[in-house]
């Protein structure tokens, strides 16, 4: 079909009514198509007969919001994504930033690194190569690190260095 510039082309979907006035094959129902997705794709899956697709997520984001008032809690970012078990993630260039979980949606800290695990199950992470960990007040930099959301704690064990980007009140 040849279109002029000033010509446009409209497409419009056919109603419902010749939708439904379309026959179906005999047989072939939503349930059916289902369950062969199921049989051909998933159960070699979950049976162990089949390898888990290995190809990573690319540009990950995970949202996570409080259970009481959907305020967001935590959102956790990765450059790619690659399953590691179960409920476990291996993250790439992984970048946790916690809020306050109320309405104002504030930042309290940013937690960056190169290598990690994320562990749906207990909202938790963990890596052994560096992590930095930023906040208003203060820097921190390690090694061989976690960070538990439940209890908002990160555990950093070797290598660790501290700047504190507030004036310190000590009595000498």
């Amino acid at each position: 079909m040849n279109r002029g510039p000033s010509q446009t082309l409209l497409i419009v979907p056919p109603s419902r009514e010749a939708r439904s006035s379309v026959p179906r094959p005999a047989g072939r129902t939503r349930f059916r198509t289902v369950a062969i997705l199921v049989s051909c794709v998933l159960f070699p899956v979950l049976a162990g007969g089949a390898d888990v697709p290995t190809n990573p997520a690319v540009n990950w984001v995970l949202p996570l919001f409080t259970d009481q008032d959907g305020f967001r809690s935590m959102t956790l970012r990765g450059a790619t994504v690659r399953p590691a078990g179960e409920n476990t993630i291996a993250v790439t260039d992984l970048n946790i930033t916690i809020f306050s979980g109320t309405a104002a949606a504030r930042v309290e800290t940013v937690l960056l690194s190169q290598k990690a695990m994320f562990y749906s199950r207990q909202n938790r992470a963990t890596g052994t190569n560096g992590v930095r960990v930023i906040r208003d007040e203060l820097e921190v930099n390690g090694l061989e690190w976690s960070y538990d959301h439940a209890g908002k704690k990160v555990s950093i064990r070797k290598n660790v260095r501290v700047v504190y980007h507030a004036p310190l009140k000590i009595k000498l």
